[in-house]
């Protein structure tokens, strides 16, 4: 199992929590690829920890649907499951659009200034087609308003079913449609600072609801054909130059393709 060379990652005081975060971050990312096998002893060189916050946190994945454990036997990553993948979206966007609008009467001005400097880093990423950091601007951006309506409901369930959306968001955040969230997180920020906390809760819902044609297409294209809800992919530099695993070849709209 390839793990990523750095070793002792894991900061003794936060075990189980942050070995569970680096493991999720290599799935979502495709560093450790759909199908690919987890060993305990490589997980726990790569993290610098003991057996129980690797288990522990393999518990949690599996949990999450982003692996899957035979018991006695091995545990893989899971491929990416293109109805629960739906049933995720339907289920974050409305927490989004709550937690919106419960945030909106507590965002202070510098809350707002954080929203729209992670917009920018977003955009930034867009324009340079920097997935990871982009994907990392957007969970800024969303997250200011998460933690401003403290709502710690909405957030648990969205740690658990976010990292399976941000499976699909790589795949649109490469493609030209991720270009049109710049300017829905604008109207987002508009809203909020004009305290206009049921538009500012549209704008959220219609921004979570652009993942719904990326998501109907990979239903369709793995009900017509392979199963394709996100095969692992082996050979991928070579097409399309991307650093996992995973083929994304994009041009005005997205197109998925599987190489065995």
């Amino acid at each position: 199992m390839p793990v990523p060379e750095s070793r002792g990652l894991v900061s003794r005081s936060l075990l189980r929590e942050e070995a569970y975060r680096a493991i999720r971050d290599a799935i979502v990312d495709g560093t450790l690829a759909p199908g690919e096998r987890l060993q305990d002893a490589a997980l726990v060189a790569w993290l610098g920890v003991s057996r129980t916050p690797v288990r522990e946190a393999l518990a949690r994945l599996e949990q999450a649907g982003l692996v899957r454990t035979t018991p006695g036997r091995h545990t893989l990553v899971s491929p990416l499951d293109v109805r629960a993948a739906r049933d995720a979206q339907s289920v974050t966007a409305a927490l989004h659009e709550l937690v919106v609008r419960q945030a909106v009467p507590r965002l202070s001005a510098a809350e707002l200034d954080a929203m729209r400097e992670a917009n920018a880093r977003f955009a930034r990423a867009l324009r340079e087609n920097d997935v990871p950091a982009a994907v990392a601007a957007d969970d800024a951006f969303h997250g200011v308003p998460v933690t401003a309506a403290a709502n710690a409901a909405a957030r648990t369930v969205l740690d658990q079913f976010t990292p399976v959306l941000r499976r699909v968001e790589r795949l649109r955040f490469s493609s030209l449609s991720g270009r049109a969230s710049v300017a829905q997180h604008d109207r987002i920020v508009e809203r909020c600072a004009a305290g206009d906390a049921e538009g500012a809760a549209a704008a959220t819902r219609e921004n979570w609801q652009t993942l719904v044609p990326l998501l109907d297409r990979l239903h369709d294209e793995s009900a017509a054909d392979t199963p394709l809800s996100l095969i692992p992919i082996r050979r991928c530099r070579r097409l399309v130059g991307c650093s996992g695993r995973w083929l994304a070849a994009f041009s005005q709209k997205v197109t998925i393709a599987a190489i065995d």
